[in-house]
Order: structure tokens, then sequence, then C-alpha cells
């Protein structure tokens, strides 16, 4: 007994044409599709129920390829930083949040980006002193590989002058060597392994959030790195299998592991694959260096801004052949962090010393500065490039004074990724982008913000179509973890995952109006998961 879905249009994204006017969904696997007259006519004794998508769009389900759902969930419960454009008015939120918590209580927020401030400066931790010293301070930077502290939290962590950095950190201290409260990358963990013990209540407040709006704004699953963060392993995985049940909630979930949980994971008797029909245990992930905001992405030459600094190796070359080593005594493909060219070098060196299993995919995540060099590399290895296509919005123009005029042109290269066969995965990387995926397509289409309209986008030769943005997240996504044979597209066979929008996305008269587009439905496993109020199947 089924479903048949007719009334709109339905997007197999088998090309960027072909369309197809029902489909009939039994089990939640779609069975069969083709003219509405036709499709009902050789199941008519089967249809139980009938969704009339009453003119609207729909598409495989939207996947996000790279993002952490908790740390979504933790940006919508907390204070957000990210659209704040001055020190001063962030100073001015936590000055307001202090003042309704009890003393000794932590107060933390999300998102910072200096590059968005008019006066590009970091946060001293003297400033957050001046308004408290009562309370603990942690502002992390939206690209979580910095955070700003004050000095409570500093004293907490025993870190003063003479604490020394961290392997693959820094403690950025004044020219006296005092520390101003700035840590990159490791040294964050300092900070972090003092705070207070993450609880269940917490925790699965911050990760429904997160699925219900993940669902609204059209995913009907998503790829995400949670997994070493919130009390370890257990506790974290037994959260999203309590809310993830396939009854209430069904949302697609693929979890890369850290590779500093591997062990619990497997200690526990979870392995690499699926756990249930909605989650999956995926890649061991690695962190190779940090972000170019924070200029600890690892370069092959000096940043151009800052002629002595190239970035941070969180892992040296020989640790990453390690993990590689281990991840495939596991039977682990990888996942590895590489947004600098050196980083990546050092990954592509990993994997190559390491090989996958047969029929296994490696995935390198960001992948934002290359070269000629490195990208033949890439097209000789079965690996899966996670990109963030919003980072074009975010990051330019200042990022052009970060790598220089020469390496700029090698850097976020989508166009010559796809052109090269280089297979390619879309993902939002919340809470460091917003999540809306149609943000990520635009921004994949035009290259530039949504309220730049006096430029054409940087580097306008990297621009996609619609279709090639709109397949990062389908198609893209089920590649990236194997599943190309029945996900990502409407085919016979593949599974009933739909996303719903009001617009034709693939037929706009100006790529402006993608983010005009509402979702109506998201649908997983033949479930209406979200429906717009105003929409009536």
């Amino acid at each position: 007994m089924g479903t048949l879905w007719h009334g709109g249009t339905i997007y197999t994204l088998q090309n960027p044409t072909h369309t197809v006017e029902a489909l009939f969904v039994e089990n939640g696997i779609i069975c069969d599709l083709g003219k509405v007259s036709e499709v009902r006519e050789r199941y008519q004794k089967n249809i139980t129920s009938e969704i009339n998508l009453e003119g609207s769009f729909l598409y495989p389900g939207f996947v996000d390829s790279h993002l952490h759902m908790v740390g979504h969930g933790e940006k919508l419960i907390r204070l957000d930083l990210s659209n704040m454009s001055s020190i001063e008015e962030i100073l001015l939120h936590i000055e307001r949040r202090v003042k309704t918590i009890e003393k000794g209580e932590w107060i933390i927020a999300e998102g910072w980006n200096e590059n968005n401030f008019e006066k590009q400066a970091i946060i001293h931790r003297r400033q957050l002193d001046n308004i408290s010293t009562e309370h603990p301070i942690m502002l992390t930077r939206v690209c979580r590989h910095a955070i700003v502290v004050n000095s409570y939290a500093l004293k907490l962590a025993g870190i003063d002058e003479s604490t020394e950095n961290p392997e693959g950190g820094v403690i950025v201290k004044d020219d006296k060597g005092i520390p101003t409260g700035y840590l990159l990358d490791q040294a964050q963990e300092l900070v972090k392994s003092i705070m207070p013990l993450v609880s269940n209540s917490y925790l699965t407040k911050a990760l429904s959030h997160s699925i219900d709006d993940l669902l609204k704004k059209g995913y009907v699953g998503g790829h995400t790195e949670d997994l070493n963060y919130y009390n370890g392993f257990e506790h974290t995985f037994q959260t999203f299998l309590n809310i993830i049940d396939g009854v209430k909630m069904k949302f697609r979930t693929n979890m890369l592991v850290h590779h500093e949980v591997v062990d619990d994971m497997h200690m526990l008797g979870y392995h690499f694959g699926d756990v249930s029909p909605f989650i999956q245990l995926g890649a061991m992930k690695i962190f190779a260096d940090g972000s170019i905001g924070g200029r600890t992405a690892l370069l092959k030459e000096p940043y151009s801004d800052e002629p002595l600094e190239n970035g941070v190796a969180i892992q040296t070359l020989e640790d990453l052949r390690e993990l590689v080593q281990k991840a495939r005594i596991y039977e682990m493909p990888v996942a590895i962090h590489a947004i600098g060219d050196l980083a990546l070098e050092y990954a592509l060196d990993a994997i190559s010393t390491y090989p996958c299993k047969e029929g296994l995919r490696d995935r390198i995540i960001h992948a934002q500065v290359v070269n000629e060099q490195l990208i033949e590399k890439l097209k000789k290895l079965p690996v899966v490039l996670d990109i963030q296509p919003r980072f074009v919005a975010s990051d330019f123009p200042w990022v052009i004074e970060r790598l220089g005029e020469k390496r700029i042109k090698y850097a976020y290269v989508w166009k010559t990724f796809l052109k090269e066969k280089i297979m390619c995965a879309g993902g939002s990387d919340a809470p460091i982008e917003p999540i809306d995926p149609l943000l990520g397509i635009h921004a994949a289409v035009t290259r530039r913000n949504p309220n730049e309209y006096h430029h054409i986008g940087y580097h306008p030769e990297e621009k996609l179509t619609p279709f090639e943005a709109i397949q990062l997240f389908t198609v893209g996504s089920a590649y990236a973890i194997g599943e190309e044979g029945f996900r990502g597209k409407i085919e016979k066979g593949y599974l009933a995952d739909f996303t719903v929008f009001d617009k034709d996305l693939l037929n706009i008269s100006g790529p402006d109006e993608i983010i005009d587009a509402k979702v109506l439905m998201t649908v997983v496993d033949n479930t209406v998961m979200y429906k717009r109020n105003e929409f009536k199947e």
C-alpha cells in the first residue's frame, strides 16, 4: 500500500530539464514515476493515499554534507554574535547576559568575526574583564578555530605567561609575554577541558532544536561531526539514537567519528556503517589545519598580509599518516579537514600512503586553497571534496589580502573541480555558516553576497549553474557516503526523501530569486517531517 505524489513539477535531477508528473511510493521507496494517468492506472489497487503538490516543485531531498548538528543547535539557544558588526555591540550583549545569571556561571557566545567589524581588531581579555571578573567568559570565533576568554577563564585553565603553546595550537601573548585571551586551535582545549560537563537536557535541547531547524530549511539529512565534544562518544551518540528514533523523528544522519573517540566507538561494539535506518557511523574525522580567518590554515607560503605566518599544522605529516593507517585498521575511510594547500598536500600524502579499502571513499573537507599539482593528485584518488559554497560570500573580499592575488586564483575553485571530474558534495559547515541551503546555492551560482549587486561575483569563471549547485546537496552528498545508487535523485528504487519548494530553482529570471524560495515540505521516508503552515496537500 502506497502513496501517489502528483500535481506539481517533479525534478529527477537526471539532467537539468528532466521532470515527471507523478511518483508512486511504497514502503519508503520510489516504485514508479511518469505521467500521472499512467502511474495511477498501474497502481490503482495499491494507492492508499495521495499528495497533491498544488503546483509546487519537488526535488530529491537536500542533504548537508558537512555540518555540526549539536553546534548548530547551540547557536540557536546561545548568544549568537555572527551578525554583530563591532566589538562594542558584542560587549554590550555580553554585559546584558551577565546580569541574567548567577556569579560563577559560564557565559558562552558564538560566531564573532572581526572581518565584519569596521575596525578589524581582536577582542582582548581586558575588555571582557571590564564586564565581569566573577564569570568565566568564552567567545567562539565564527570558524571555531579560535576563542577569546577573560582572565577568570584563563586562571581556571591555568594559563599564564609561563604556559607554552600546546602542539597544534597557539596561546597569543602581548609584547610582554602576557596572554591576551586569544587562543587558537588546540590551545582552545586548555579552556574547554575545564568547563563543566554538558547535561543530558542541554544536549537534548540543542540537538532537537537543530533537527527541527534543519527540517524547516528543507534538509532530509546531514553528515555531522559532534562525537568528541559533549562528554565523549557514548553520551553524544546515545542522544542521537534517542532523538532520531525512526518513528517520531526521521532524519538521515551520517556521523563522522573524530579520531580521538574512534577507539571508544569500537570498544562499545560499534563499527563503520549503518546503526539504524536513519543513523550511520561514517568516516574518521581528522583535522590537518585551522582556518584562513584565524591565519591557522596551513599554507605552503606565508600569508600575504602576515609574512611571518603560514598557519598551524594540527597534525604533523607523520602523525597524519599514522591516523590514516589507524582508520584503515578499523576499515574506515577518513574525512580530513584541510583548508590550506600544505594541509591538503599532507592529507593526500597520507591517503596515498595508506589507500582506502576498495568500495569506500575518503573525504577532504573544505579544500579551499589548491594548486595545479594538487588538482592532478585529486583526480587520481577516490576522494570526495566536501565544499561550502557559502564561504565565498563570507570570506571575500578580505581573503584576497590573506592569500594574495596570485594564490587566490586557486582558491574556492568549485567549477574547476567539477570540470576536472572531481566529485564534490555541498554543505554549510553550520554553525560556522548559515544553515540554509539556498544561501549556499546562491553563493555557488553568484559568487557574492545577496546584497552585493554592484559586481558580477568574485572570480565569476568559477560560478556554478543552478543545476550543478543543487547537485552538490543531493547527488554529491549521496556520493560522498557511497549511496549514489539509491539516494540523491528521483528514480525507481531510490529512497522517498523529498524537498518541496514554492519556486522553480532551475528556471529563475535572476539568481537572487533563489533565496526568496520557501520550503513547503520536507519528506523523509515518505513521511512529511515538516510542512509550511499555508501549504495544504
